[in-house]
């Protein structure tokens, strides 16, 4: 077996903040630059995956966390175990229980009984081991127990096993009532779980978080820390006190879980609305309150590109990264493209999204990483052309691709070939790029000529025959450049 990693590092002078600004990518990296840490002091950065990163927020955050593991996400589940085994306590000055359970299902039906508790938890899981929970997902939701899942998004099992990502298990747990939160790199996965654990508070409706598994959770990357006071004040005391208050005890009888007859079900049913109305909202107010905290901006939908855009894509998970890169090599090449990044999938804000829609555009192609097979379209393109059809508007040409299935490399030569798609007269309705499918003839042609520029970055790529600790002494030399040096770096 050949193995091998690839990192490189840009310079910094010390105490410069991160700019959002990213260094060039080829086809084998995505963003190495984050969003700026504002207020954050240099002692917060730090040279972490984004599992790490994640886990970190989780467990400052949560009294109950129950595992299972399951690849990509099982460093979370065992940062947090070392954590409780040393004693660190959370932000509420106790040590998190941890438990590990007989399999996902068990961790999910442990996860239910505490929030009904009322407990806060957290657990992780990606994979066959997110559809084991499904059954308790349904159950969470309806119930409306704040409540945060952080998923290393994976590929499902059909005509053969890939431990490796896309986003086709997250998208079967579109209907269980989750709130469904999209990072795209290692300092998102980071904010974005903080988001995720104030919103669910404030909102009840449960949340998961969810980020490229290996390209994404597995990528080491220089970030900045949430500190203990900025992760205090974005959790609201009340929202917890409530959460504690809704808890089943002896001492406040109140039945739940009960069984409703046709005369009841489908009015109790729609109640939740207002509940999922609201979403959106709180986390755009949590957006705002962690960049009042930290400096970094998030949106539901973030635009990235010309004010005149005639040719957009819309994407989510660790593509934008790259997407964002090409287009603002394209933009300074005087083409008129853009990028809307979508943050906050479930509850899909059309408001929100037709806010972030430039009123120029022509040509809409929208990547999911996914295949629904059957269906007339994978779940982003469906959701954007329901919201073009809601915004009544017309004239807009809209496609849709498939990409990354199986964590095949998503490279910014297949990132400009979606664009060049769209300036054809009849582009490809349904697409897929990044292959070559020489049967139903659905691939794209990629310009192998085009490249990013480069100027001011080292790359380096290292081999090994395996078991010879090329990765992990890779992993340890890119951390000590990030932390030690005056450079960014990046390593995946």
């Amino acid at each position: 077996m050949t193995c091998h990693c690839r990192c490189f590092y840009a310079p910094r002078k010390r105490g410069q903040s991160l700019t959002k600004e990213r260094l060039s990518v080829d086809c084998n990296f995505i963003s190495l630059l984050n969003p700026s840490p504002g207020k954050m002091s240099e002692k917060s950065f730090e040279v972490l995956d984004a599992n790490e990163a994640v886990a970190d927020v989780a467990y400052r955050l949560s009294e109950v966390i129950a595992i299972y593991p399951i690849t990509p996400s099982s460093p979370m589940a065992e940062h947090c175990d070392e954590w409780a085994s040393k004693n660190r306590e959370n932000l509420f000055g106790v040590t998190p229980t941890i438990e590990e359970m007989q399999s996902e299902g068990g961790a999910a039906g442990a996860i239910h009984g505490a929030l009904i508790g009322g407990t806060l938890a957290t657990t992780f899981t990606a994979s066959q081991g997110l559809l084991l929970m499904i059954p308790n997902m349904y159950k969470i939701a309806g119930e409306l127990l704040p409540f945060v899942m952080h998923v290393t998004a994976r590929s499902l099992a059909t005509h053969a096993l890939s431990i490796f990502g896309d986003h086709s298990d997250v998208m079967a747990c579109r209907q269980t009532g989750f709130a469904m939160l999209a990072s795209n790199s290692v300092q998102e996965a980071h904010d974005l779980a903080c988001i995720a654990h104030a919103a669910t508070l404030k909102c009840r409706v449960p949340f998961m978080h969810f980020f490229d598994g290996f390209r994404t959770s597995h990528e080491i990357n220089t970030l900045a820390k949430i500190d203990d006071s900025a992760l205090r004040a974005m959790i609201d005391d009340q929202s917890v006190l409530e959460h504690r208050q809704r808890g089943l005890s002896p001492d406040d009888p109140f039945i739940r879980g009960t069984a409703q007859n046709p005369d009841v079900f489908f009015q109790c049913r729609e109640r939740v609305n207002t509940f999922y109305g609201d979403v959106a909202f709180v986390v755009e107010k949590c957006m705002e309150q962690l960049k009042a905290l930290t400096g970094r901006e998030y949106k539901l939908f973030e635009y990235i590109g010309a004010t005149d855009a005639e040719r957009i894509v819309v994407s989510l998970g660790s593509s934008c990264e790259t997407l964002e890169k090409v287009v603002k090599f394209l933009t300074n090449h005087g083409e008129k493209v853009g990028l809307i990044k979508v943050r906050l999938y479930r509850p899909f804000s059309v408001e929100h999204f037709f806010k972030t829609l430039p009123k120029s555009v022509r040509a809409i192609a929208v990547l999911d990483r996914t295949k629904e097979p059957g269906a007339i379209g994978e779940p982003l393109f469906l959701d954007v052309v329901s919201a073009l059809e809601q915004g009544s508007c017309t004239g807009i040409k809209i496609i849709g691709g498939r990409y990354g299935l199986g964590s095949k490399e998503f490279s910014p030569t297949m990132a400009k070939a979606v664009f060049d798609e769209l300036v054809k007269a009849t582009p490809k309705k349904h697409f897929t790029v990044g292959i070559v499918d020489d049967v139903s003839g659905l691939s794209i042609d990629c310009d192998c000529g085009f490249e990013l520029e480069k100027e001011g970055l080292f790359e380096a790529v290292f081999f090994g025959l395996g078991s010879d600790g090329t990765v992990g002494a890779n992993k340890n030399t890119v951390k000590i450049i990030g932390s030690d040096t005056e450079n960014y770096a990046q390593a995946y």
